[in-house]
């Protein structure tokens, strides 16, 4: 394990981000912060019980982010994974609340209040949001079911592309390391009161490692249309394409074997997403007392796998008791699905009573799947040598629906000046459908439809004790309802020919969360902090040993302290840093005590900005991540050995020069070799890791047309 930054090195950053808190009182967040996140209309964030960050357009461009990805990992402090580790970050998932394997099912990510997370297990197409095209993000800590319904457990993060009326007309191209090329454009100009913005991007890279090439397209067309006071109506078509090769683990313990190694079977291996849609949305004032919005939106999503090395175990050697008979994998595969969704709501603000808001959430969404097989494995399967193939099938077919309703009411009441209490509820019933075709199913086609409920609630307290200073209490509970395709397990047989499975529609997991916390602004120091303890029950999980989905019959805790500072120490110098320490774990059965896997203890985040002159900046970040657990099944857990920690720091250097800025972007600076994901083989057992990149460079170009 190559690490350049050393543990006193980190110390050192640590302590020097709050040598300002030495001498200047704790503090909070810009009480004119005005959120949308919170409730799903717009606030003041010291009205909202809960730990929120806002990250600017400001902040996004004076980093070192190329990608959305990074932004969340180096501003927002967020654990950020990825398997096909790439300068573009096309795999990228977000784990907010310590449930490592399941955490990217557990976040909750928005367009503008409007969820874009899939259907299925899969990570959100990140880049079909122009980098560009973002005037802020918000991102919400904690449960939030009640104003998000399913899959709102970790957290939620809301991408605001909707800003200011201000032009904006530039563009931008990158170039760095293994040929990476990323060109941006944003043209966006208000008239009278329609405001209309294009923004696109193309993403090219060679990979730094074998079978590691990647490229994406995006276009994003918005029209808005102030309507007068905070009324709008706004429409959002958007089409993205991202093509990428898929390379194979390395067989080891973290830092062993050689990471530009590709496994024979995985050579080519190829992911193709075209996947298109538009968002809908309107704020329309009926009086002074009603606000009602409207939400819609429709998506329609393409996925190819080619895995032009499937038969490389076919044998047509019947001396060969291993492999003789048996059919390679599926060379071809596609999945193709749609979801729309509505949400009608209502505010009402009745004077000394508080505020009241109802809402009713629809959505339906189907995924389709097949596959095809070689003509050599096609030939297999028919000969059925070893009778392990049933109804003349040459290729598996899946598919799936589901079909949510739910509803859902918050009241905020007023206790004096300074005290206000809130609580909420939600509803939601989901029903779906399964149909599945095997070739090796011996009973055909197996069919299910199941229909499940889910509440969930919460409670708090918020005190605004002294202008930008206040804290909050909160009781809550969320849930998750299963993805599409964890309908589905891959297992092996008794011959050890890997096959689909099907496991049952699964019933949705619950998330009981206690919270405290607060924001605090004095002088220039802004400081957000919260402590929590959750408890999930029936939660759903993947068992690599086994390859079945489940419901958990242990339940799992998850405890601990998260913050984020940010100061203006001069006009010329900004430093931040936040970090977050919790315990995800096993809280009875046979793994008591047992650590839920990679879910790191503690991540921790620091960043500054300094003006030299007003043309010339420098800049930087660095995280830490520690030590995890290998991704594997309870009944395989071992205390050892685990993925070692690693540091990652990255700096850049900009000047501007009337409408040019140029900027010079070392990333992984300290060359840290390093992986955020790594599990065991079901297989053969043995420990396997995806590397990450090492240090990479890379040159900005940014014309500004205004």
């Amino acid at each position: 394990m190559k690490q350049q930054f050393s543990s006193k090195t980190l110390v050192t950053l640590f302590c020097g981000a709050f040598i300002p808190l030495s001498t200047t009182a704790i503090a909070q967040s810009n009480q004119s912060t005005v959120i949308v996140t919170g409730s799903r209309f717009e606030e003041n964030l010291n009205q909202v019980p809960a730990n929120v960050k806002v990250i600017t357009r400001d902040e996004i461009d004076n980093s070192s982010s190329n990608t959305i990805p990074q932004v969340l990992s180096q501003i927002g402090g967020l654990l950020v994974k990825g398997l096909n580790s790439s300068s573009l970050n096309l795999d990228a998932s977000v784990d907010m609340g310590g449930f490592g394997p399941t955490g990217n099912s557990t976040t909750v990510v928005l367009v503008d209040g409007i969820r874009i997370n899939p259907i299925d297990s899969g990570s959100v197409d990140w880049q079909s949001i122009p980098i560009d095209s973002i005037e802020r993000i918000e991102i919400l800590q904690g449960g939030a079911s009640v104003q998000y319904g399913n899959g709102a457990v970790g957290g939620v993060i809301n991408i605001i592309t909707n800003g200011s009326k201000k032009n904006i007309n530039q563009a931008s191209s990158t170039y760095g390391t293994w040929g990476t090329l990323i060109n941006n454009a944003i043209f966006k100009n208000t008239v009278e009161k329609t405001t209309y913005q294009l923004s696109a991007n193309t993403s090219n890279t060679n990979g730094w490692r074998p079978n590691t090439a990647a490229n994406a397209y995006s276009v994003d067309a918005k029209i808005l249309q102030d309507l007068g006071g905070n009324d709008r109506v706004f429409v959002d078509g958007y089409y993205g394409y991202t093509n990428s090769q898929i390379a194979s683990p390395v067989v080891g313990l973290v830092g062993s074997g050689n990471p530009l190694s590709v496994r024979p079977q995985n050579a080519g291996n190829n992911y193709t997403v075209n996947n298109s849609g538009f968002r809908q949305g309107l704020t329309k004032t009926l009086n002074e007392a009603y606000v009602v919005e409207l939400d819609t939106s429709y998506n329609n999503k393409t996925t190819f796998f080619y895995s032009p090395q499937a038969d490389y175990f076919t044998s047509l050697d019947p001396t060969n008791l291993d492999y003789y008979g048996y059919a390679g994998s599926a060379m071809n595969n596609k999945l193709q699905g749609w979801q729309f969704a509505a949400s009608p709501r209502l505010k009402a603000n009745f004077t000394g009573v508080g505020t009241t808001i109802v809402g009713y959430d629809f959505s339906k969404a189907n995924q389709g799947g097949g596959n095809s097989y070689s003509p050599l494995s096609q030939g297999i399967i028919n000969a059925n040598v070893n009778g392990n193939y049933y109804n003349n099938l040459t290729s598996d077919s899946q598919s799936a629906t589901q079909v949510n309703n739910s509803v859902y009411v918050m009241q905020r009441v007023p206790l004096g000046n300074i005290v206000e209490a809130s609580g909420g509820f939600r509803r939601q019933v989901q029903q779906a459908s399964t149909s599945n075709t095997s070739i090796s199913a011996a009973n055909g086609t197996v069919s299910n439809t199941q229909q499940f409920a889910a509440n969930a609630g919460d409670l708090a307290v918020n005190v605004n004790y002294l202008p930008g200073q206040r804290i909050y209490a909160k009781w809550n509970q969320s849930f998750r309802f299963p993805n599409i395709d964890e309908y589905w397990g891959f297992a092996y047989d008794v011959n050890w020919v890997g096959r689909t499975v099907f496991n049952g529609i699964l019933q949705p997991q619950t998330t009981q969360t206690y919270e405290m916390g607060g924001n605090w602004t004095i002088s220039n120091v802004r400081l957000t902090s919260s402590i929590f303890k959750s408890m999930t029950q029936n939660e759903i999980s993947y068992n690599p040993t086994t390859g079945y989905n489940y419901n958990s019959i242990y339940q799992t805790n998850r405890g601990g302290i998260l913050f984020d500072m940010s100061s203006n120490i001069s006009s010329s110098l900004n430093i931040g840093a936040g970090g977050k320490y919790q315990k995800s774990y096993y809280a009875n059965g046979p793994y008591a005590g047992n650590p839920i896997p990679i879910v790191p203890d503690t991540t921790l985040n620091a960043r500054a900005n300094y003006l030299i002159s007003s043309k010339w900046a420098i800049g930087g970040v660095v995280n830490y991540v520690s030590n995890q657990y290998y991704d594997t099944g309870p009944n395989s857990y071992s205390a050892a050995p685990v993925m070692p920690s690693y540091v990652i720091g990255d700096v850049f250097t900009s000047y501007k020069f009337q409408a040019i800025e140029t900027r010079l972007t070392v990333k992984n600076i300290g060359n840290a070799q390093y992986s955020s994901y790594g599990g065991v083989s079901s297989f053969s057992g043995a420990h396997f890791y995806y590397p990450s990149e090492p240090r990479s460079v890379y040159l900005t170009l940014k014309y500004n047309l205004n």
